[in-house]
């Protein structure tokens, strides 16, 4: 490729971040400042009612929760946020991204919000800092639901150093192709058709806000992954874990170290889903976790 197909080549992908503004107007949410982090949340269903807090994956943000807060806004009062670096929470001005500072965050948010003890439910990466924080703090947490949860070593991920960030990766703060944003969600889906058009315009448009695109730079480099086996065993609550049988990000075989290691964990397989279930079918998805937080 020639220098000046180069330059016209980047000229053509190059995003820019879209104005705060207008993605607030477009996508609601309340904000709250915890320890210095203009934090985005939903707080919806009785005040009164047992609490639930949901913890969404890399990259997306407390919208990948709708179908299924709704339902639970019934009979629970129901927090989604989106955590420092993802959506319209965006950058946290300390620039740490580690576990421990979501931690922080989460339990600021809960003694703000005057939540003494909720069941967390984390998909992927929010399943980490799910089972991470019960592991910590077990008198804060009542029942725990890990969908597909990170933790585990993996290719690229080993125990006690940071991942390679690929090369290309880094050009992420500048582009923002929806092509290649299609290409990596349908990945979640077992049925990639499932994939919707307004669903994929969420997930571009979250990325597009202030300053996401380098915070999840920051973030994918500071990921150290420990080996979870003695945190895991200090996991008081009872926990679910579901996972879809068609995972092919964190697969279904990946369950066998969970079950070895949490002291009270249920598995429930969804065949025909993959590792958002929520958002590729929430119904089904939801009527076993409803029965676990229910019981």
């Amino acid at each position: 490729m020639t220098v000046l197909g180069a330059v016209g080549l980047a000229v053509v992908l190059y995003a820019p971040d879209k104005p705060r503004a207008a993605l607030e107007a477009a996508y609601p949410g309340t904000y709250r400042n915890v320890d210095g982090v203009r934090l985005r949340l939903r707080d919806s269903g009785p005040r009164d009612a047992p609490a639930v807090i949901l913890l969404h994956g890399f990259g997306a943000s407390l919208d990948t929760w709708e179908p299924w807060a709704r339902a639970l806004s019934t009979r629970f009062r129901v927090v989604r946020l989106d955590l420092p670096g993802f959506g319209l929470t965006g950058a946290d001005p300390t620039g740490d991204y580690s576990d421990a500072r979501a931690m922080q965050i989460l339990i600021e948010m809960m003694d703000q919000l005057g939540i003494e003890r909720a069941s967390l439910v984390g998909n992927s990466m929010g399943g980490r800092i799910a089972w991470t924080f019960a592991a910590f703090h077990p008198s804060r947490v009542s029942r725990l639901v890990l969908i597909s949860p990170d933790g585990f070593a993996s290719p690229g991920f080993a125990y006690g150093r940071p991942p390679t960030v690929p090369i290309l990766m880094q050009a992420l703060p500048y582009v923002a192709p929806r092509g290649l944003i299609r290409a990596n969600l349908a990945a979640a889906y077992a049925r990639p058709e499932a994939l919707s058009e307004p669903t994929l315009t969420r997930y571009r448009d979250m990325l597009l806000a202030p300053g996401v695109r380098a915070a999840i730079l920051a973030r994918t480099s500071q990921t150290i992954l420990q080996d979870p086996a003695p945190l895991l065993a200090r996991v008081e609550a009872p926990t679910l874990l579901l996972w879809g049988e068609k995972d092919r990000m964190i697969p279904i075989s990946n369950a066998a170290d969970y079950l070895r290691h949490l002291p009270h964990a249920t598995l429930v397989r969804l065949p025909n889903l993959g590792h958002v279930p929520f958002e590729e079918d929430p119904a089904r998805s939801l009527a076993p976790v409803e029965r676990f937080l229910a019981s």
